[in-house]
């Protein structure tokens, strides 16, 4: 992956940095995490890394298509690596839980957006909230 970032990198004018390195693992490591939550991680191996470096580096590489971001909250946005699989996903409002889930689910919907209104669904910035099983049963 480190010689793909390289040349995906320097395609754009830009150069594989540690610290562009250490956001992209971190991201990698965490799943589903926002800046703040990507920059403790990375400050674990480098304390060079403060946050307009992260925000700057997941912006370059949310254009290189490594990274995406969904809204899961109405804090900052959440940032996931493109080498999971497509998903959209659930938030539950009680507990803040995340699951992630196959656009299939979706597809009904996306086609018939697409057919009646000729709208494409993007489903990676896809955010359903409600309530999760767990909090549903205990009336949390």
């Amino acid at each position: 992956m480190t010689e793909e970032l390289a040349a995906r990198l320097h395609s754009l004018g830009y150069r594989l940095t540690p610290q562009r390195q250490f956001v992209l693992e971190a991201v990698e490591r965490l799943g589903h995490a926002t800046p703040d939550e990507i920059l403790a991680e990375v400050q674990q191996r480098s304390s060079a890394v403060n946050v307009s470096t992260v925000y700057r580096t997941l912006e370059v590489l949310e254009e290189l298509g490594l990274v995406r971001h969904a809204h899961l909250s109405d804090r900052a946005p959440t940032y996931h690596s493109v080498t999971e699989h497509e998903h959209f996903h659930l938030v539950c409002r009680n507990c803040q839980k995340v699951v992630s889930v196959d656009p299939e689910v979706v597809a009904p919907l996306a086609d018939r957006l697409r057919g009646e209104r000729g709208f494409v669904l993007d489903v990676g910035h896809l955010a359903v909230f409600g309530r999760c099983v767990d909090c549903d049963v205990d009336g949390g």
